[in-house]
């Protein structure tokens, strides 16, 4: 009686503990950037109103965020955003940061011409293994006999702002019907959010397309 007691017990606990870690981390996380963000403005607004009031610094953040968007969206607005852009490309230091943060996010922003193009799968690194990536650009290597029209594939290895970048052909490529969202919610659960059942299709010697059951 005692035993199935402290079984039931332990079931429950952990059933309840791996509810309540996620929502713990959410909670963590949103309120640590809340007071990143509040203890980076809210300094400002003590001085000016010459009290401390919680959260305002963090609004403020909320407000020049969407503001900057609405200038973001307009002619005006993207030329002068194009002339400080042009100002901070021209200091060193902040250059090498600047491109490296912009190309970064611009490779997740739908808007974005550079975005990622398809969510694929890849034998890769070795033989019999296959790896989730992202489609990126075409290139063409030049190898002096004759040009080699390849694929980039961004392939995520820590998480999914690190990883490898891997040229392949077309043929080797398997493309999925997995929006990009999808597949970044994918990579960042480890792969448990993945449906069970993917279609996928590879392409022939010829450019045609065939279809595919991945998994």
């Amino acid at each position: 009686m005692t035993e199935a007691i402290h079984i039931t017990f332990k079931r429950k606990f952990l059933a309840g503990l791996f509810v309540t870690i996620p929502a713990a981390i959410t909670i963590l996380v949103v309120v640590g950037l809340f007071r990143f963000v509040d203890g980076i403005l809210g300094p400002v607004f003590d001085v000016i109103l010459g009290t401390h009031i919680a959260g305002l610094g963090f609004i403020s953040a909320i407000v020049l965020v969407f503001f900057a968007g609405i200038v973001s969206t307009n002619m005006f607005g993207k030329r002068i955003l194009g002339y400080v852009e042009n100002v901070f490309l021209h200091i060193p230091v902040f250059k090498s940061l600047y491109t490296s943060v912009k190309q970064l996010v611009d490779a997740f922003s739908p808007e974005s011409k550079s975005s990622f193009k398809k969510f694929v799968i890849v034998e890769y690194p070795r033989a019999g293994a296959h790896a989730f990536g992202f489609l990126t650009k075409e290139c063409v290597v030049d190898s002096g006999v004759k040009e080699n029209l390849l694929k980039a594939v961004y392939i995520p290895t820590n998480n999914l702002y690190l990883g490898e970048i891997v040229l392949m052909n077309d043929k080797d490529i398997i493309y999925t019907d997995i929006p990009i969202e999808e597949g970044i919610r994918i990579i960042l659960s480890g792969g448990i959010s993945a449906p069970s059942k993917i279609a996928g299709s590879l392409k022939n010697d010829d450019g045609t397309a065939h279809r595919e059951q991945v998994a």
